[in-house]
């Protein structure tokens, strides 16, 4: 969440800041309960002040005995205000609370103005684009080549979620082992958390309370399916005091994910794009603020080099104010080239949140010279999402005769493996 007190003092410039978002979120609301607690507070104080000075000339036998009566019936009204006041300060809190939590990040300056995706701003580009004539979709490959069962999928749990089989399970365990990898090699040092959450988490990350309703809860406890590991992996710290010393830290983690995904129906319901069932590597830092920026550019890189390995073209954008992510103050999305829709797609975010999230869960650092503890900044990003990895790898290796050549890096994980090829009996060859 926003710093409180930059929006007390700079409240134009948070104002202007939050204008450039697609959202029309302004502080006002909050400044007008901002102004009622201060007051109601106020209040509060004033009465304990009376009730102090009543209750010290009983027992120093101050009190005139003509007064006595009137001030045992003050201190009476005094007790029945303050209980009013306990009860309108507690209900005051708890919008002044929702109110700051539903306020997103403001952009950082970098962050160029826009509405929507149509003003993101091409980065870069790599990789030569496939040469396919007549590309397949990667759920029409997949099924080819017994990778995909989404009818069996839909009968053990509904649409959108689906099975691997045989070679696909292979290839997204193979995935998950050769990113986390990559990563631990790059001093990410692995965790492998609950994939159940309490509320604080998610409220600590971000999803809630502005995101209710996109998430899978249990019915008889608090508790929520991870809709990404930046939900566990950034609380790890939550209410603690890091060391100066030993910032910045980096984590990666792989977690099935879980989403609901209210917001999106209707969108790539077809294929192994958006499920509600998905697993995803994903690479988490905790650092200084002054070095948070230089973090973040070795975070998105550190991502783009498991596309590089797995011989994937892609794209890296940088998200305009209309289209990033509420958490977020700066936003790269890196985009895999797909043949057969002809066009890139968002395979990982990357993100610097500053001290936003920090603030939300409480993360502090005691600076090395002593002084008070500060908040962090956090930044993730996934590395990658490994259903859409599996997907862009098919439809990117597809040849001429239906076999779907694998990435050179895969192949040791895989035994060997360096083709799926279609099979009469629907279950892939393993050529070598």
């Amino acid at each position: 969440m926003l710093d409180l007190k930059l929006i007390r003092e700079e409240t134009e410039q948070v104002e202007k800041a939050l204008a450039r978002r697609n959202g029309g979120f302004t502080i006002a609301p909050l400044l007008e309960l901002d102004k009622d607690h201060r007051k109601v507070l106020a209040d509060w104080e004033a009465l304990n002040r009376r009730s102090n000075e009543i209750s010290d000339l009983f027992k120093m036998g101050k009190a005139a005995k003509e007064e006595i009566e009137a001030l045992r019936n003050e201190t009476k009204e005094i007790k029945k205000r303050r209980e009013e006041l306990e009860q309108t300060k507690r209900e005051i809190e708890e919008k002044f609370t929702l109110q700051q939590l539903s306020i997103p990040n403001t952009p950082d300056p970098a962050v160029p103005d826009g509405p929507d995706e149509t003003a993101n701003v091409e980065v870069k580009v790599w990789g030569e684009l496939p040469k396919i004539v007549n590309p397949k979709h990667h759920y029409e490959l997949g099924a080819d080549l017994g990778v995909f069962d989404f009818e069996r999928g839909v009968k053990l749990a509904e649409s959108r979620f689906t099975v691997l089989m045989h070679m696909g399970a292979r290839i997204e365990r193979a995935l998950m082992n050769f990113m986390l990898d990559m990563h631990g090699g790059k001093g990410y040092q692995e965790v492998f958390p609950p994939i159940l959450v309490n509320r604080d988490c998610m409220i600590g990350t971000g999803q809630l309370p502005k995101f209710e309703g996109d998430f899978y809860k249990c019915v008889d406890d608090e508790l929520y399916l991870v809709p990404t590991a930046e939900v566990p992996v950034t609380n790890l710290y939550r209410d603690e005091i890091l060391e100066e010393a030993n910032l910045p830290i980096y984590h990666c983690a792989y977690t099935p994910n879980f989403r609901r995904e209210a917001g999106a129906a209707g969108k790539d319901t077809r294929g192994y794009i958006r499920q509600h069932q998905f697993n995803k590597v994903e690479i988490v830092k905790f650092a200084l603020p002054e070095s948070s920026e230089e973090e973040h550019e070795k975070l998105t890189r550190d991502a783009e080099a498991v596309l590089e390995a797995l011989e994937l073209p892609y794209r890296r954008v940088l998200l305009c104010a209309g289209d990033m992510g509420f958490c977020a103050r700066k936003c790269y999305d890196l985009e895999v080239w797909f043949p057969a829709q002809d066009k890139y797609r968002e395979i990982s975010s990357c993100s610097n949140f500053g001290d936003f999230q920090a603030r939300r869960a409480n993360l502090r650092y005691r600076p090395a010279d002593g002084g008070k503890p500060k908040y962090l900044h956090t930044l993730n990003g996934s590395g990658l999402a490994i259903g859409r990895t599996l997907a862009a790898i098919l439809e990117n290796g597809q040849q001429p005769d239906g076999s779907v050549k694998l990435p050179k890096a895969l192949v040791p994980y895989l035994g060997g493996i360096t083709h799926l090829q279609k099979q009469e009996k629907s279950s892939p060859v393993e050529a070598k």
